[in-house]
């Protein structure tokens, strides 16, 4: 049985970090599920000798690291482990997660779990001094993903939509995430357009309680002249910078379409404008991040 050598310079590695309660264990429990060989907590003094063991690897080429405050000196020792990785020939990049403090806060009560930061205080003051902490790592991020709206299941489809091996020569994946501006920018955006200009059907009382999911808000947004200017202006500028995107050799590209609370307008036009990039033959994922927030 022959084993077919990875090619000379293609091994990879993901280093995956981030405030504790932000979903790192199930971003590697989805990556292993994608075919990425995954680690767990490996001591950052191990990370450039990991290099060099999958650099000629066939079976370990798609590797991904989780480390974070559970090591003492984790700080100040990955910055320059990060960069032996490449060094040494190795693509790395460098994912960090984050949630906002409530979110964190609801996590460790329902898991029970103590904050690793805090073992004899209250959880909010280990969350605080992480952040802190963290600050230099997270200027450091290729990507920084900030998991508060996501599911379990959602993030497992993002890292997929994302990480997953796709076929040679397929082109960028192309995401259109739908947001609330007053639930905070999303942190994986490449490209935002604001749609705080149209009416707003949230002041209709008949729409008020439906989504940009539903007929009757379709319609009304529909009728109003700015919402075709606006697909159309929009569409031409993505026809325009997605074949150069391609071109340039990006991988992702997140769209994120946002009006004032994620519900009515935003997740309207991101459904529209899914449908127009598929029918010019693209593959665009539709979500909607804010859509069942209160």
């Amino acid at each position: 049985m022959t084993t077919t050598r990875a090619k000379k310079g293609s091994a990879e590695i993901l280093v995956i970090t981030g405030l504790s309660g932000s979903g790192k264990t199930h971003v590697m429990r989805a990556l292993e599920d994608a075919g990425w060989f995954c680690v767990d907590n490996l001591p950052t003094a191990l990370i450039p000798p990991f290099a060099d063991l999958i650099r000629d690897s066939p079976d370990l080429h798609r590797s991904a690291l989780v480390v974070d405050v559970r090591e003492r000196d984790f700080v100040r020792r990955l910055p320059a482990a990060y960069l032996a990785i490449r060094a040494r020939g190795v693509k790395a990049s460098l994912l960090f997660l984050e949630a906002d403090s409530k979110v964190l806060m609801r996590r460790f009560s329902e898991t029970r779990r103590p904050h690793p930061m805090a073992l004899n205080e209250p959880v909010t003051e280990g969350i605080n001094t992480e952040r802190a902490a963290l600050a230099r790592i997270r200027k450091m991020a290729d990507r920084i993903l900030d998991t508060s709206a996501f599911t379990v299941h959602q993030l497992r489809d993002y890292v997929k939509e994302h990480y997953e091996r796709r076929p040679e020569g397929q082109e960028t994946v192309i995401s259109i995430l739908s947001f609330g501006f007053k639930h905070g920018l999303p942190s994986e955006a490449d490209l935002v357009f604001d749609l705080r200009f149209l009416p707003n059907p949230n002041f209709v009382r008949r729409l008020r309680r439906l989504t940009g999911n539903d007929a009757p808000v379709i319609r009304y947004m529909k009728a109003q002249p700015d919402t075709a200017k606006f697909l159309k202006k929009v569409l031409s500028f993505l026809g325009f910078v997605i074949p150069r995107y391609v071109k340039e050799g990006k991988s992702y590209l997140t769209v994120a379409i946002g009006c004032t609370g994620g519900k009515h307008r935003s997740v309207m036009i991101a459904n529209e404008l899914g449908k127009a990039l598929a029918e010019r033959g693209y593959s665009p994922s539709v979500r909607h991040r804010d859509v069942k927030l209160p």
